[in-house]
Order: structure tokens, then C-alpha cells, then sequence
């Protein structure tokens, strides 16, 4: 009787996972001149605390039940992976005019099934049941984890697929750390994980960055000869946490004076050059400057936002709580088309978007300002991937970011003293013009540091062709 009770228990449970997933499916997504062949789904996966986490799962166009599962993660912290499918490298990417969709000759679902989560809970769909946004890089992985394992539960039928972590920006703290949480769970079958332009090390990155501005041309001798004369001493240079006061203003020079895309220096700037600090209707937009500079006395509040006096910081506070609300933009990106399209209510219907979410936004500012980042550098977690001997891990990042720069990565990836298998070297890749370089990589023994020539922050946006070769070769396990 017993064996026949848990028997009905079980298949009521599957029958529940079939059910959840069958109500989940997307039948008709707005803006396509034609519904695609392959099957998607969007929905909620409940984890810990009442926090509900959006995704939009996409089936692979080729062969959905042998073909790996890739979960994709954008950084932050606050903003949503549904950027990297409308804009990078989704099936369908959206038009200028915030209501089309075209399909993607190089959408990463044509050689995986593409899991993106919106994460953590107040960014773009997502919502937790008290409204409590305030989150740190611990919950986040573990929610994370939850996350996945629900989904599984869900779409059974993927769990014995290979699985790949992936992420760009502060994804770089997201996966890594999420990664350490997969890998002792032997039910899942991870098998390596990717980083594009990856926040791995603060230390590293703030560094690296004066160096590639000098290289790229933008300071001035005058300037650079301040630079070394006090942030510089026995030949080493710290321009991250330098208590000499003289260092830290030049640096800030840096910052302040560039007016550059900060996510592709060669690109023009979406709408002009914006100001740092601004009053709009009411709001005070905060700009996104990118990771770069962070003062961590008080990084919970202003957690993207570069180095400022004390003076500045206690303006800006003020400001702050005389407006009701707070609006984080990242500099020069033009996130309109995205927002337009996810906000209008047939698509939010399509997608079966709770009524309890608000509003999407490409970032959320109530997140990132009440985020606590436990991780400056993710090295133990990537040694204890590297040292299981059986992770294929990818660090990338495109060579003319400025926000993450490739320097500080490579930088990061060469401190993990990893035994070198091929020396840094070019390469290719195919497009309609024949063979090009897609840039530069060096190989270690289960790790690579791989730069896209020519590509900002947003690698498969800048450069679809290379970024999907890139991906194919690191999913197959073939040289790049």
C-alpha cells in the first residue's frame, strides 16, 4: 500500500513538472514575420525567501536532446540576461523601432539550448514576494543554484545534457561562484564554464586600466609622468587603493575626463556624450561608469559608480533621498528598443510575466545600490575548478573595452600559474570574406585566455561571426 502511495506521489510530481513547463511555453511571440521551429519557454523558477526568477529558455535548432545546456548570465550587478538575448546573442534580436524582432544567423541556440535567468531577484521580470531587494554575492549563488536545479525539475529531460555556465561583466563573480556550488552536485553534469569581459579581480582590473588608457593614447605625458611619480614606487604601480592623495586625484582624471564609450572605445556614444550626474523629470539618473574604481568604504551604496570625494558622495546621498526614484543607465548604450519591446503588455502576456513585476529596466538601480559584493577576486574559485582537471574553462574579453579590460583578465588568468600548452598566438575565423584573425589566445591546461579583436564589452554584439566561432569551438572541445 505504502509502495503504491509514493508511486502515485511521484507521478503526480512529474505530472506537475509537465504541466508547469507545458503552461510555460511561448506559442506566439510578438514582432516575428514568422514563430520559430524550435520550442521556448518563459516563466518563474521559485527559490529561497519568496524570490521568484524570470527566465526565457530557448531549445537548441539543431539538436535539442543531446545538445549541451548553457546558462547565461549578464553582470551588474542588476541588469538583465534578457540584454544578452535581444541584443547578443539571442535567436531574435530587436529592431530600432522597439516593437521587430530579426532572427540571428549567429544565435548561440543553434548549436545549445540557451537557459537566461534574470538574476538577482528585482531585475527586469524577477520579483521577491517583500519587495526586499537587498542581496549579496553568497545569496545570489546559492539562488542561483536553486535556480537551476528548479529549472531541471522542470525540463527533466535536460538533466543529463552537458551543462556550461556563461556570463559577461559582473558575471565574472556570478559564475565562478555559482560554479563552485554545481560542481559538488554530482547530478548535474557540468562541464566547463565561459566569462566574457569578466569582473575577476578588482585589484587587477583598476590596475590594468590606466595602463590601457596610456597604450590606447588617451592620457597625456604630463598626466602619465604624474601617474608614475604618485601611484608608483620600487617599480610597481598601484593606482587601486593608493592612500597617496595626489595618485588618487590624477586617477579620477582619468575617469571624469574621458567622455569615451566606456564598453568600446572606437564606438560612438547612443544619444552623446552623457553627463556623469543628472536631474531628469524628477529622477536622479545615475550613470554606470562600469566596475572601475570602486572606493570599497562605501561601495553598498554607490556599488557602479567610479571613486568620489566625500563631498561628492554626501551630494549625491542627499539628491538621492529627495527623489522617489532612482534610475541606474549604462553610459552610451541605447537599452530603448529592448524596453519598449519587454514593456509592451502583449509581449509581457506572451512571456507569462507575473503582475507582481515591475517594470523591466536593462538594470535596476534599487539592486545594485543594496548589493553587498563578498568576492574582490574569484581566484580560489577558479582553482578549485582548474584543479578538478576536467572543467574546460574560457576567460574572454573583447580588446577594446574599457569598462573590463582585457589586461586585467589576462592579468588574472596568468596569476593562476597554470602550466602554458600553446603560447599566445592569433586565431581565426571565417566570414564572408575569407579567413580573418579573431584575435589573440594562450592556452593553458584547462584554462584560455582568448581576446576578440575589435570587440567591446558586448562580444557577440560587436562581433557576431567570431564570437559564435569562438563558442562552437569552446562547447566542442576543439582548439580555437
Amino acid at each position: 500500500m505504502q509502495l503504491v502511495v509514493l508511486s502515485c506521489f511521484l507521478l503526480t510530481l512529474l505530472g506537475g513538472s509537465d504541466a508547469a513547463a507545458a503552461a510555460d511555453e511561448v506559442k506566439y511571440l510578438p514582432g516575428l514575420q514568422k514563430q520559430p521551429s524550435f520550442k521556448q519557454y518563459s516563466g518563474y523558477l521559485s527559490v529561497a525567501d519568496g524570490k521568484h526568477l524570470h527566465y526565457w529558455f530557448v531549445e537548441s535548432q539543431n539538436k535539442p536532446a543531446t545538445d549541451p545546456l548553457v546558462l547565461w548570465l549578464n553582470g551588474g550587478p542588476g541588469c538583465s540576461s534578457l540584454d544578452g538575448l535581444l541584443t547578443e546573442h539571442g535567436p531574435f534580436l530587436i529592431q530600432e523601432d522597439g516593437e521587430t524582432l530579426q532572427y540571428n544567423q549567429y544565435s548561440w541556440n543553434k548549436i545549445a539550448n540557451m537557459l537566461y535567468l534574470e538574476s538577482p531577484a528585482g531585475v527586469g521580470f524577477s520579483y521577491s514576494d517583500d519587495r526586499n531587494y537587498v542581496t549579496n554575492d553568497t545569496e545570489v549563488s546559492m539562488n542561483n543554484y536553486l535556480a537551476l536545479k528548479e529549472f531541471l525539475r522542470l525540463f527533466p529531460e535536460f538533466s543529463k545534457n552537458e551543462l556550461f555556465l556563461t556570463g559577461e561583466s559582473y558575471g565574472g563573480i556570478y559564475i565562478p561562484t555559482l560554479a563552485e556550488r554545481v560542481m559538488e552536485d554530482a547530478s548535474l553534469n557540468l562541464q566547463g564554464v565561459a566569462v566574457g569581459n569578466g569582473m575577476s579581480s578588482y585589484e587587477m582590473n583598476d590596475n590594468s586600466l590606466v595602463y590601457f588608457a596610456y597604450y590606447h593614447g588617451l592620457l597625456g605625458s604630463r598626466l602619465w609622468t604624474s601617474l608614475q611619480t604618485f601611484c608608483c614606487s620600487g617599480g610597481k604601480c598601484n593606482f587601486y587603493d593608493n592612500p597617496n592623495e595626489n595618485c588618487s586625484k590624477n586617477v579620477q582624471r582619468i575617469v571624469y575626463a574621458s567622455g569615451l564609450n566606456m564598453y568600446n572605445l572606437y564606438a560612438p556614444c547612443p544619444g552623446g556624450v552623457p553627463q556623469r550626474f543628472s536631474i531628469e523629470r524628477g529622477e536622479l539618473v545615475i550613470r554606470d561608469l562600469g566596475n572601475l574604481f570602486i572606493n570599497h568604504q562605501w561601495t553598498q551604496l554607490w556599488n557602479q559608480v567610479c571613486v568620489f570625494s566625500s563631498r561628492s558622495e554626501q551630494k549625491l546621498r542627499g539628491l538621492a533621498s529627495s527623489h522617489l526614484s532612482v534610475r541606474l543607465d549604462p553610459p552610451c548604450t541605447n537599452s530603448t528598443p529592448s524596453t519598449l519591446y519587454l514593456n509592451n503588455p502583449f509581449v509581457r502576456t506572451a512571456l507569462h510575466i507575473s503582475p507582481k513585476a515591475l517594470d523591466w529596466v536593462i538594470c535596476s538601480s534599487e539592486v545594485n545600490q543594496n548589493y553587498g559584493r563578498v568576492f574582490l577576486d574569484v581566484r580560489k574559485q577558479y582553482l578549485k575548478l582548474l584543479h578538478a582537471l576536467k572543467y574546460r574553462v574560457l576567460v574572454y574579453n573583447g580588446d577594446v573595452d574599457m569598462a573590463c579590460n582585457f589586461m586585467g583578465d589576462e592579468w588574472f588568468v596568468e596569476s593562476l600559474n597554470q602550466q602554458v600548452e600553446v603560447l599566445r598566438r592569433p586565431w581565426l575565423y571565417v566570414d564572408e570574406d575569407g579567413q580573418q584573425i579573431g584575435g589573440f589566445v594562450k592556452e593553458f591546461d584547462n584554462i584560455a585566455f582568448l581576446t576578440v579583436k575589435g570587440s567591446g564589452h558586448m562580444v557577440p554584439t560587436d562581433k557576431p561571426i567570431a564570437a559564435f566561432a569562438m563558442f562552437t569551438r569552446f562547447l566542442k572541445r576543439e582548439p580555437y
